[in-house]
């Protein structure tokens, strides 16, 4: 069997002394999947999904993502990690309004300090992957809900991270720009993207993901296979 994209082991979280946020939760996603995790708020969705991408530190346990010992980095080498190996996408876009959206799109490759001839091509590429090129030299504030989740996501791939992830992606977007960022991450995944995302919308896992773990209370109570997608 293939070695696990992540590989979770073990791992608790506790915050000041307080009730565990993660409590010994283990779990494996393998490259190409797309994996939804769900669950009441105070669940663990949250501190998931910040282990996994470095920003935070387990208190106990493991977490190892594309052959890295996630939890063992320093600072500045984390921050090297989320630049070259993670994409992540935000409820609120987190989008830069004075810089058009082209530039918002480059700015991940030049701080990776990727060649500008190569990262201009790339930014392009993508922007017309997603269908939002005819919007480069726009501002973010000009755009939809919708189109500036889909710069977000461009953003995102722009130095074609190994794990895209997706926090509520869909939570601050009407219903049709919610529905557009569905399709957009299966067809994602279905290139061979593998995406975590955290939600709270059952409609959003089962639409563009193929497996679904449930969390109460930083435990692990579901762990279920789409059967069709």
């Amino acid at each position: 069997m293939t070695t696990p994209l992540i590989e979770i082991s073990e791992v608790s979280k506790t915050y000041n002394g307080g009730p565990p946020a993660l409590a010994g939760l283990s779990l494996a996603v393998q490259a190409g999947e797309a994996l939804a995790v769900v669950g009441p708020s105070g669940s663990g969705k949250s501190t998931l999904l910040n282990l996994i991408a470095g920003l935070d530190r387990p208190s106990s346990g493991s977490v190892t993502v594309d052959s890295v010992r996630v939890d063992t980095l320093g600072e500045t080498a984390s921050a090297r990690f989320r630049r070259t190996r993670i994409g992540m996408v935000f409820q609120f876009f987190n989008l830069l309004d004075d810089l058009t959206v082209f530039d918002n799109v480059l700015l991940p490759a030049q701080l990776a300090g990727l060649r500008a001839a190569e990262a201009r091509a790339r930014a392009a590429t993508l922007l017309e992957y997603l269908g939002i090129d005819r919007h480069a030299r726009g501002y973010p504030g000009r755009l939809s809900g919708g189109e500036r989740q889909r710069v977000a996501v461009a953003r995102a791939l722009m130095n074609r991270p190994a794990l895209l992830l997706a926090d509520e992606p869909t939570g601050a977007l009407d219903t049709a720009s919610g529905h557009d960022v569905e399709a957009l991450l299966a067809e994602l995944n279905a290139d061979g993207q593998t995406i975590v995302l955290v939600t709270h919308d059952p409609m959003l896992a089962a639409s563009c993901t193929d497996r679904t773990v449930e969390l109460v209370d930083g435990r692990v109570v579901r762990d279920v296979a789409a059967v069709t997608r």
